[in-house]
């Protein structure tokens, strides 16, 4: 992974220096909150429902043991002994006082960490692709060029005041695992007719209350050209964007209001202007960057050990039925240890579990740690023979939950428990959703699907990408959740439908039990996933499973 050299040490010491200074300026009363706000979101500090929170950049989910450990020292220093990990892969702490937000920061630039850009109108955490570098479907690793963006967004001059927050994602693979059309800039790596690596650019992609599938504006962009493209679509983006309206700042509404033939164009005359002014330094950086991300070292060693747990424990082939994805290795597999064990809050870790983590990561994944926007943690390199190990120190922590990619593998915002913004509980839902499910003992069952909630029209859970999407909305006074259907975050991306009118808070588990129920009784067969099925029926024998009063009237 990426280490800091010492330019990087120095610009985030002097960043934390000048926030310490903003910070005694407001507790002094020099500053009125007003007057602070800007300068507390340059630095990934909120201010919440209880507290101040403060959001730590984790870029493209790639983290080490050392740097772990020291975000559990934080949790159990200066919080209250957890952190939530959230779907742009950062981790919030939500209990923080401010007067000790310094010296958090310090503790972090310590490890090559800092809160930089996690928030604010400018260029947000690059995410990419959980699985990267391990993946058995990769082109190439695509970090080293998420590293690049990383380095060249922050503290840009040029994109520090945009007219709205700005999202990247990236994937190696054809298998989109980072929802890159969901994002204003989504890059996908594909292949030209002559084999080389590039990418498909996606303009426009967003959720939030106006949810739109990215736009292909590039259909093959030379790797050597990515970054004055993605700086010409940011300048075009800079100049166009609205800011007498923060609902309509976004580039979707841009593209919307511009069409994707003009802004095409004025993103490729940008383009050429400055791709003369990169003069090759660019590629330099990223060669340089390109080898601190080499693959680790993978070992030869037997693997009849796992085959022979596999056939005798059925606790560790549930596990590894769920868990464990396909590595390009084929000695090895790439471990998602889930934070969703049924009745916990989606995406929190203690700091006990952190540490595990840290050892775990150490001891038998070539000390690389991922996070994943699905809000679990990833070990992407393990050898068959040290799976069984593994599993069994998992057990017991609260992190050996056997369901990734199943319903009790729920994204979720933190909703109206924590954020400002939000209009209804998320977090209540899902421990119910979960916790229902399993005493149903259906889910192993009812196979691949995705539930994601948001708690207010900002979607910060993704829920108009989820199979089954629930948006949690104030009416009148009382928390009301409209459910959406069909949606899907992948290569084949789509905004979910809208079932119908809104289910109270204790009417929305019986409702999704009501769609699992017609799932169950209309597939195919057990191979049909919810997805297929929905793309196979439609909306209709769904929403009279939601509605049965609906279909009682129009008998009538």
């Amino acid at each position: 992974m990426y280490n800091y050299t010492d330019f990087d040490e120095a610009f985030v010491r002097a960043r934390t220096a000048q926030f310490a200074a903003q910070v005694d300026r407001r507790i002094s009363g020099a500053l009125t909150e007003d007057e602070f706000k800007p300068l507390r979101l340059m630095n990934g500090v909120y201010l919440q429902l209880h507290a101040y929170m403060l959001r730590v950049a984790i870029p493209y989910g790639t983290i080490n043991p050392h740097q772990m450990r020291t975000l559990a020292q934080i949790a159990d220093t200066y919080d209250k002994g957890y952190g939530h990990f959230t779907t742009r892969q950062n981790i919030q702490f939500n209990w923080p006082k401010l007067t000790d937000i310094p010296a958090i920061l310090s503790d972090l630039a310590d490890v090559g960490m800092h809160a930089i850009q996690t928030s604010g109108n400018t260029v947000r955490n690059v995410t990419a692709d959980h699985f990267a570098g391990a993946a058995a479907d990769e082109i190439e690793d695509p970090r080293p060029v998420a590293e690049l963006l990383r380095q060249w967004s922050t503290d840009h001059p040029e994109f520090q005041f945009l007219p709205r927050k700005f999202k990247i994602a990236i994937t190696g693979s054809s298998t989109d695992r980072a929802v890159t059309r969901a994002h204003d800039i989504g890059l996908r790596m594909v292949r030209d007719a002559d084999g080389e690596p590039g990418f498909e650019v996606i303009v426009g992609g967003g959720l939030g209350r106006t949810p739109f599938v990215g736009t292909v504006v590039r259909e093959f962009l030379p790797k050597a050209d990515l970054l004055p493209y993605v700086e010409a679509v940011l300048s075009v983006y800079n100049m166009l964007g609205r800011r007498d309206n923060k609902y309509k700042a976004r580039i979707k509404i841009t593209l919307h209001e511009t069409g994707k033939e003009e802004l095409s164009r004025l993103i490729e005359e940008r383009f050429t202007e400055l791709r003369l002014q990169f003069g090759g330094n660019d590629q330099a950086l990223l060669a340089d960057i390109t080898a601190a991300f080499s693959t680790p070292t993978l070992r030869n060693a037997d693997t009849g050990a796992y085959h022979a747990f596999y056939r005798a424990d059925p606790l560790f082939r549930s596990w590894a039925d769920t868990n464990l994805s396909a590595h390009k290795n084929p000695d090895y597999r790439i471990v998602t240890i889930s934070l969703k064990k049924h009745g916990d809050t989606p995406g929190d870790a203690t700091s006990a579990q952190m540490r595990l983590i840290a050892n775990l990561a150490e001891r038998y994944g070539h000390s690389e740690i991922r996070i994943s926007h699905e809000q679990n943690v990833i070990l992407p390199h393990v050898h068959l023979s040290d799976l069984p190990g593994l599993h069994a120190a998992l057990r017991g922590s609260g992190l050996e939950t056997a369901n990734v990619g199943l319903i009790s593998d729920i994204i979720a915002c933190p909703g109206m428990d924590y954020c400002a913004l939000a209009t209804a509980r998320s977090i209540p839902v899902a421990q119910q959703i979960a916790n229902r499910f399993d005493e149903l003992k259906l889910e192993h069952d009812i196979g691949p699907l995705k539930i994601k909630i948001s708690g207010c029209i900002n979607a910060c859970g993704h829920h108009h990408v989820g199979h089954i999407g629930i948006l949690g909305l104030d009416r009148a006074g009382v928390e009301n959740y409209q459910i959406t259907l069909g949606g899907d975050g992948s290569e084949t991306a789509v905004i979910g439908e809208r079932a119908g009118p809104g289910f109270a808070y204790d009417e929305i588990v019986p409702a999704i039990e009501r769609i699992i129920a017609a799932y169950l009784d209309q597939r195919n067969d057990a191979s049909e996933t919810f997805l297929q099925a929905y793309r196979r029926l439609g909306l209709a024998p769904f929403k009279a499973a939601l509605y049965p009063d609906e279909g009682k009237r129009d008998a009538a």
